[in-house]
């Protein structure tokens, strides 16, 4: 599987693209592998986590709270999937969502932000996309995503990712991506 990565540093002239293979599992246990190590990093370093999830529906906190103790690096996790939600719970503006769309840098950017807002977490993730089968578009097609990433008093990373295969397929690597990310900005 092929993916696309585009990083943007908010505040900085600095954009690159890179491609990658992605050629790890993502069956449960490796999942669930990864969250530990993504608990084991925060509370090293005394930090807190908030996720904010679209296309994956809370799949990201759901493998962080199967970890024993969570509670000590875990602040909460909030599903926003329709426009008025993303608005509601994350602070995303009307004006981003009817101009760039829910699959966007824009959109991200500002979920991941407003997380780490409303619930106070020292980091925090979001992701959003389409899981499929239907909802693309030529210029978004199904396996789009875009996953954010946030440390308190840093400026927001943005990737977007192009998943091959069906829905499950496209949120499990979307679920792999954020945790790595979120072990990447910790350590």
């Amino acid at each position: 599987m092929i993916v696309v990565e585009s990083m943007a540093f908010i505040g900085k002239a600095h954009y690159s693209n890179v491609m990658n293979e992605i050629t790890n599992e993502n069956d449960d246990d490796s999942l669930h592998k990864l969250a530990e190590q993504v608990g084991q990093a925060l509370k090293q370093a005394h930090l807190s986590l908030v996720t904010a999830e679209s296309c994956t529906g809370g799949w990201i906190a759901k493998m962080i709270t199967d970890i024993p103790g969570c509670s000590d690096w875990f602040e909460a996790g909030m599903a926003a999937y329709s426009y008025e939600a993303k608005q509601a719970l994350l602070g995303v503006r009307s004006e981003t969502l009817m101009q760039h769309g829910a699959v966007s840098r824009e959109t991200v950017i500002e979920m991941v932000s407003g997380a780490m807002i409303t619930s106070g977490a020292s980091v925090s993730v979001a992701v959003t996309g389409i899981a499929g089968p239907s909802g693309g578009t030529e210029d978004k097609p199904v396996g789009t995503v875009w996953i954010a990433w946030k440390r308190r008093g840093g400026y927001p990373i943005a990737q977007v990712f192009y998943f091959a295969g069906d829905r499950e397929s496209v949120r499990r690597h979307t679920v792999a991506e954020a945790l790595k990310g979120v072990l990447k900005l910790v350590s």
